[in-house]
């Protein structure tokens, strides 16, 4: 026949020794006490606790003792369900035998198996912060792509916006009585349309350097090639 009060009282004599700083009997009728369970300490310090409360049956070891987290330290909702569902797992596999220092170790790997989960959920939104902030500022200095559909919706736009310009320009002149000149001849003696263009590309979101040679290509197709002269750092025009 089982002496379960021997056994009992020979694994609580165990217990006590192996877990001296973290062992606490609550009661002796019936057998009731805790074990504190702790992770190793992440890089930053940080540590996952559990505070088990065991409590013999009449027939432990034959019967699972009775257990439940007594208290808990950073431990999730989620954890504390999966930390329960182990110690009913390892109390079924080891019916018959004293478990105890079993439970309190498979509850410690667990901890462990928390915190370097806790570690790579820290480690992988760090990553995703800094991909974040990459991508952003290589969007800031990128600025935007230039593509055959939207430079082309830029020049149909700009040849509008310059021809309403000269339309202007020719509608002043003849209001003062002036002679019509040609494109030629306009750059020939008004040094003020040198710049007067550019300026007009700046207010015109033509930041790329790619669209200033464009916008530069397209008035040499109005037969003001002399203009080049003008922008010697753009370099010489090849249509």
């Amino acid at each position: 026949m089982t002496d379960y009060s021997e056994e009992q009282r020979n694994e609580l004599e165990a217990i006590e020794s192996i877990y001296p700083d973290s062992f606490t009997v609550l009661s002796d009728e019936p057998t009731s006490f805790t074990i504190t369970v702790t992770s190793d300490a992440a890089e930053n310090g940080e540590t996952v606790e559990a505070t088990l409360k065991f409590t013999y049956v009449e027939k432990y070891p034959d019967e699972a003792p009775l257990w439940e987290i007594h208290s808990q330290e950073n431990l999730e909702d989620s954890d504390a369900e999966d930390i329960l569902t182990l110690l009913q797992q390892q109390a079924d596999e080891n019916l018959g035998m004293v478990m105890i220092f079993t439970l309190v170790t498979a509850v410690q790997e667990k901890l462990n198996e928390m915190v370097d989960v806790k570690k790579n959920r820290r480690e992988e939104e760090a990553r995703r912060k800094e991909a974040e902030a990459e991508e952003a500022e290589k969007v800031l200095f990128q600025g935007t792509v230039v593509t055959i559909e939207n430079f082309l919706a830029w020049k149909a736009k700009f040849e509008l916006e310059m021809a309403e310009l000269r339309r202007k320009r020719q509608k002043e002149e003849e209001q003062a009585g002036k002679p019509k000149l040609t494109g030629k001849q306009l750059f020939e003696t008004d040094h003020n349309l040198d710049t007067s263009d550019i300026q007009f590309l700046e207010d015109s979101d033509c930041n790329t350097y790619f669209e200033l040679r464009g916008a530069i290509e397209l008035i040499a197709m109005y037969d003001l090639n002399a203009r080049w002269e003008k922008f010697p750092h753009i370099g010489p025009l090849k249509l």
